[in-house]
């Protein structure tokens, strides 16, 4: 077999499960003559002896399964008149059919790596010669969960407000009926805080749940020097009732989000104003005298016009812009003034955020902008989100070096719960929300003694 050849399991397509390879039986005992009653705490003689059987992660060496026989002892106590067995949780938790190895390896699978539950339930079998349902694994990443939720606002809270940069980015997700709030640290790309409601949210919501989280800050012996908000009217208020005079900026890709549309409307417009002027032709071919050659090919450059504005759209719009993209877009342009006029004014928007200037001086940008948007009237009120209060708020974060300009910390969240929750099909309830969020804020705080731990390898290796 050559380095990087793609070779097959050897049990797919086995139907009959007695062509799988043979477990290996492995025994295992916590056979005791007296053990501690659990309730009194009095010496009991053995009673009987019991058996269990667990499923062990396979033996990679011999590619076959494994299975523990545990013979274990049951005793009876006289003063309680209860039977128990032998503590055997240092294997498997009571009735449990698999051991703590493979629970813990199947829930690593699902919220480190990010597998739905079938395909983390083949992963088991074909790189480790162990089987789960994959109901089962989800049960087992469900409890996890609820584990996981308690231990949120201690150790991990601990951790993320340790070095906390004081500039926060909030935002709220929608998912099906439910709504996740969700506040990071917009620097050290930690999520601080979440909450799931089971409806949309309100002003109200948005002000208990930043106090919450002022309260944990302060708690904590920090305090907020700025958030960034997307441009919803859910957040001024709250934020100005619970963290006070800090700066609050609207996110800049909101805003280019919404001038971005507009600028391709107003295009969209153009292209449907040129295209009826394309002149209807009668079927067939066309004559041979000069006139009807003229309208044909007119009628053929118009569309070819107007599949290229249609195609070559992105160039009006788009930041950076390369030698050949400049030279089409200028033959795109040639003989429109409007058209040009478009490019110029996103050109003036995205200086608009600058980190060279002040919010001072880029608010007296804008007002110039906005006088030469009044003079192109043919635009009509399509290019009105120039005049957007939001427009001017996105700006502050110009006079804070350290201020972030965009919500990006925890749009980063919030992408990775929406593939959570493609891949991972599910009815969705609070709980498991809650529950899968709080594996997630977990596994961010074992993250760098991965990356450490992976790179002392490299280091390592000869």
């Amino acid at each position: 077999m050559k380095p990087g050849e793609y070779v097959r399991d050897p049990t797919e397509g086995i139907t009959c499960v007695q062509n799988l390879p043979p477990p290996l039986l492995l025994r295992r005992s916590r056979d005791y003559r007296r053990r501690l009653c659990p309730r009194c705490g009095r010496s009991c003689f053995r009673h009987g002896l019991g058996h269990r059987t667990l499923h062990e992660v396979g033996c990679l060496p011999r590619d076959r399964p494994r299975r523990l026989l545990v013979v274990y002892s049951q005793h009876y106590c006289a003063c309680c008149h209860s039977y128990f067995p032998a503590d055997m949780t240092d294997l498997a938790p009571p009735g449990s059919h698999s051991t703590r190895r493979v629970i813990a390896l199947a829930v690593r699978l699902v919220v480190e790596d990010g597998l739905p539950y079938r395909l983390a339930s083949w992963h088991l079998w074909r790189d480790h010669r162990v089987f789960v349902p994959f109901a089962t694994i989800q049960n087992w990443v469900e409890a996890a969960g609820k584990k996981g939720r308690s231990q949120t606002e201690t150790d991990y809270l601990d951790w993320a407000l340790a070095d906390f940069s004081g500039y926060l980015a909030a935002d709220e997700l929608y998912d099906g009926p439910f709504c996740v709030l969700s506040a990071v640290d917009s620097r050290r790309q930690r999520r601080l805080l979440y909450e799931v409601l089971d409806h949309d949210p309100t002003q109200v919501d948005i002000l208990y749940f930043l106090a919450r989280l002022n309260d944990l800050i302060r708690a904590h012996g920090q305090h907020v020097r700025g958030i960034t908000t997307d441009a919803s009217p859910l957040y001024p208020l709250p934020v100005a009732l619970t963290l006070g005079d800090v700066p609050h900026p609207v996110c800049e890709f909101h805003i280019l989000k919404e001038l971005t549309k507009a600028v391709l409307r107003v295009l969209a417009r153009l292209r449907k104003r040129l295209a009826a002027e394309i002149p209807k032709l009668p079927r067939g071919r066309t004559p041979k005298n000069p006139k009807a050659c003229r309208q044909h090919q007119r009628a053929q450059a118009l569309r070819q016009r107007v599949t290229e504005l249609f195609e070559q759209r992105h160039l009006f719009v788009r930041h950076h812009l390369t030698a050949e993209q400049r030279a089409t877009l200028h033959r795109l342009t040639r003989g429109q003034r409007h058209l040009w006029a478009l490019r110029a004014i996103m050109d003036q928007v995205y200086r608009l955020f600058d980190r060279r200037c002040r919010t001072e001086t880029a608010l007296t940008k804008l007002a110039q902008l906005r006088r030469q948007v009044r003079r192109y009237r043919s635009l009509g009120k399509s290019l009105d989100k120039l005049y957007s209060s939001n427009l001017e708020k996105a700006l502050t974060f110009l006079d804070d070096k350290l201020l972030p300009a965009t919500s990006n910390a925890v749009e980063r969240g919030n992408r990775r719960l929406r593939k959570m929750q493609k891949a991972v099909y599910r009815v969705r309830t609070q709980a498991s929300l809650q529950g899968r969020l709080a594996l997630d804020l977990q596994r961010d705080q074992c993250a760098a003694g991965r990356q450490n731990t992976l790179a002392s390898l490299h280091r390592s290796r000869p």
